[in-house]
């Protein structure tokens, strides 16, 4: 079948992570690629390699299915329905993302501006740090928000997630020096951005681009050590720009007092909402409590005497915790559903061959970051983070199934 998917359609896929800091109007370019493909399967130019689509299908199907299966013995039925039939947009979303990067050219484009993005949201952070303005607006919260905005505090998360786009590029054309000096600026504004999950994530996609960089071996080991000591000068200079992350890095070190009070100061409380989860999972081990479905639980998961209950502050709307949050919300079948399409993922990398491989890179790390269980996680069915995953799943699938260029 002859790709007939016109050049156009690059701009639209790109502009779905560059009005991601704008929330749901990144919404409105995904309907349009989504649209797009319906047109295109009909008129049948849809032409989709099929090792790239199945990763895709995949991915999708763990997500739907888990949140679907969670509707029968959901807290919230209703809002799981409209959900499910809300989310199988990103469908024919995934097929136009597979489909505009079958073309090595597009992909090229493609790449090239997703290191654009990254690039100009870290200029708007250090800009931010530096005079207080932003794209995103005036530096009015506790932390660095960037484009994000001030009440919209994922900076952080997401640029951690999104630097291998810019980061990869730089290693492979300028060496160490281009990675040493993109690698200091990212993680500058990621530590200002103050989300510890930012940290987590950032710190996996800069130790394993050091560990590319330096081959692995004595010279990995190497380069670690000394990006531990760069990292160190990093976190003294964010200090000495920014006292609200001093006091943020202070009550993170509350966790070296090796108590349960001192834990609760570092996680901010968490420790709590992660019990909640786990108790939810006890009590509904199949399908778990339905997507969406925690906030409307908790108070019957837990003491009467909860900290949370108590405080007024409100209920949390989420575990905070990737493999917490599907237990609880979606049950043994949802965290059995994601692992499986992970499983699957890595096998299409493991068989691509080098040049894919190297192609996709950026895109497989970015969901490393944003998934790694040993961290904390925004709400994985939340809307904006759903749209996330699916761009960087859209990316990783698509990549994968880049077609050579013709000579």
């Amino acid at each position: 079948m002859v790709d007939r998917v016109p050049a156009w359609s690059v701009w639209l896929l790109l502009a779905v992570p560059l009005l991601l800091p704008l929330g749901r109007a990144a919404e409105l370019p995904l309907l349009a690629g989504a649209l797009m493909a319906l047109v295109w399967q009909l008129r049948d130019r849809l032409a989709l390699p099929q090792s790239a689509w199945r990763v895709a299908l995949a991915g999708f199907a763990a997500f739907w299915l888990a949140q679907a299966l969670s509707a029968p013995d959901a807290w919230r039925p209703g809002r799981v329905l409209r959900e499910c039939l809300f989310d199988l947009r990103y469908l024919p979303w995934l097929a136009f993302a597979v489909a505009v990067l079958a073309d090595a050219g597009r992909a090229r484009r493609v790449l090239l501006g997703l290191a654009g993005i990254v690039a100009l949201w870290t200029l708007d952070g250090l800009l931010q740090a530096t005079s207080g303005f932003s794209l995103g607006g005036p530096a009015s919260a506790d932390r660095l928000s960037g484009v994000f905005g001030a009440d919209d505090l994922k900076l952080g998360p997401a640029l951690a997630a999104f630097a291998p786009f810019l980061l990869l590029p730089l290693a492979q054309r300028r060496g160490w020096p281009g990675l040493a000096a993109g690698g200091f600026a990212v993680g500058l504004v990621v530590l200002l951005a103050g989300a510890r999950a930012g940290w987590v994530s950032y710190a996996l996609v800069l130790g394993w681009l050091l560990w590319r960089q330096a081959c692995g071996g004595w010279r990995g080991a190497g380069a670690l050590l000394l990006a531990g000591t760069l990292c160190l000068a990093a976190v003294w200079l964010a200090a000495s720009l920014s006292p609200r992350f001093e006091a943020r890095l202070a009550r993170t070190a509350a966790v070296l007092e090796a108590d349960r009070a001192g834990l609760d100061i570092a996680l901010t409380g968490r420790p709590a909402i992660w019990a909640a989860a786990w108790r939810m999972f006890l009590a509904h081990p199949v399908n778990g409590v339905g997507v969406r479905g925690y906030r409307a639980a908790y108070a019957s998961h837990t003491p009467p005497d909860d900290a949370w209950l108590r405080s007024g502050e409100g209920i949390p709307h989420h575990p905070h915790q990737l493999v917490l949050e599907l237990l609880a919300e979606t049950g043994l079948i949802g965290l059995l559903l994601w692992l499986a399409a992970a499983l699957l993922a890595l096998r299409a990398w493991l068989h691509a061959d080098p040049a894919a491989r190297a192609r996709v890179a950026p895109a497989g790390l970015a969901l490393v970051a944003c998934l790694f269980p040993l961290n904390t996680h925004f709400a994985s069915y939340s809307s904006v983070w759903s749209l996330l995953l699916f761009l960087l799943l859209g990316l990783y699938a698509g990549l994968l199934g880049t077609r050579p260029a013709q000579p």
